[in-house]
């Protein structure tokens, strides 16, 4: 049987952004599905009891999407990408499955550890593909906009959650992502592979050194991989205390769910209003001009911070967080596809590797400033400004192309009578 690749098949470009999009939304039901069912898990396991927080949940599943990245990565550029993709998607439902069955605390945080091993596939191939289809500015309007269409998943899937409680229990809840799981693998099958099989690599180390040596040696994909790095760990510090935030030091937790789906819809309309700003300026001017404002919004939202001695209003704090959380998601998209320009033929590891540095380097960052936040937002803020100039730093680096270094040509995809 012949292999199927992007030299065999030619995809629109509106169909490649809907996989993309819920193969995103797969990976992020793991996190976001769990939010409205914290409150059930510290009952069911005796958290409380245990001085432990719902949220250690979360804390092992990005464990295992960051343990997992490298590994997809090396495999996708040796194997293909559907092949590697379907076999996350049963890591995945393994892993939920696992966390519906679950006794007790020991078993459930080895599921959701499972769990995020499997969610770790979509995360690399969402890059992958698109590196694989699309080159420079045409690259970063398709990640813009399925990132946009992802974005659905953190305003809509905690409602669903919030749903299935009325009506079940927590394991309800995980049960949720078995169907999602199910609908992503008849989708991978039909959506084909898109490696083309000139670009298929040994599977050895040296392959995965060569692409670390690679991404250390060019200096637009070596600058950004540290600049994700910042401001994944800025971005990480919202995700792992907004929650706490709201509901200790702002007493409304009952508004949580909202709240969080308010950003959500800010962040979506962002990467939606970006792609047309692309085309007229290009990425690489956007996405500094995007971390540029939000070192701007860090500082005037620190100050505003300091003069209410560490609790501003809600709508001041959460005003800063949403266009802060806007800027930090338009910029993800824009510098992967700057980043992984210059490494098509080792695009899997490549995308992997960015995404170990920005979610396992990111997450360590945002754990030092989750530890100092108690009574304040101060330290969210302080963080976010600190974590916004250094990575603003890595971009303006990243982005002084030399003379003479045009960027790579787009591929262009054959149709199956030219093969």
């Amino acid at each position: 049987m012949s292999e199927v690749g992007p030299v065999q098949r030619v995809r629109s470009e509106r169909s490649v952004v809907a996989f993309l999009a819920f193969i995103g939304i797969l990976m992020a039901f793991g996190i976001d599905g769990a939010l409205p069912a914290f409150d059930e898990l510290r009952v069911a396991f005796d958290l409380d009891e245990r001085g432990l927080s719902p949220a250690i949940t979360g804390t092992v599943y990005f464990v295992g999407m960051a343990l997992g990245q490298l590994v997809y990565g090396v495999l996708a550029d040796r194997f293909g990408r559907r092949p590697v993709l379907l076999a996350g998607i049963g890591i995945y439902a393994v892993g939920a499955l696992a966390s519906v069955l679950a006794p007790n605390l020991a078993v459930l945080l080895v599921a959701r550890f499972v769990w995020g091993l499997g969610a770790s596939a979509p995360t690399v191939m969402r890059f992958a593909i698109a590196r694989d289809l699309y080159a420079g500015d045409q690259m970063a309007r398709v990640v813009s906009t399925f990132s946009a269409v992802f974005l659905l998943g953190p305003i809509i899937v905690p409602f669903i959650g919030e749903a299935i409680l009325t009506v079940g229990d927590w394991r309800a809840v995980f049960a949720a992502a078995l169907v999602l799981a199910a609908v992503t693998g008849v989708w991978t099958v039909r959506f084909g592979e898109t490696l083309d099989p000139a670009n298929r690599r040994t599977l050895e180390l040296s392959p995965l050194l060569d692409a670390l040596r690679a991404v250390a040696a060019t200096p637009v994909t070596r600058w950004i991989l540290i600049a994700q790095a910042f401001f994944g760990g800025a971005f990480f510090v919202w995700l792992g205390s907004a929650q706490p935030v709201i509901d200790e030091i702002y007493d409304r937790s009952s508004q949580f769910t909202l709240f969080f789906g308010a950003s959500g819809i800010g962040m979506a309309l962002a990467l939606l209003f970006n792609r047309p700003l692309i085309e007229r300026f290009g990425a690489a001017r956007m996405v500094v001009l995007a971390a540029t404002a939000f070192v701007v919004l860090a500082a005037v939202g620190l100050a505003g911070t300091l003069a209410a001695d560490g609790v501003p209003s809600i709508w001041w704090w959460f005003g800063w967080a949403f266009l802060a959380n806007a800027m930090s998601m338009i910029m993800g998209p824009m510098s992967a596809s700057l980043a992984l320009e210059p490494m098509a033929d080792k695009a899997g590891t490549a995308s992997a590797i960015l995404g170990v540095a920005q979610l396992g380097v990111g997450a360590g960052l945002a754990a030092i400033v989750d530890a100092q936040i108690d009574a304040t937002v101060t330290p969210m803020l302080l963080g976010a400004l600190v974590y916004g100039v250094l990575g603003l730093g890595c971009l303006i680096l990243a982005t002084r192309q030399p003379a003479g270094n045009a960027p790579l040509p787009r591929p262009r995809p054959v149709s199956v009578g030219e093969r």
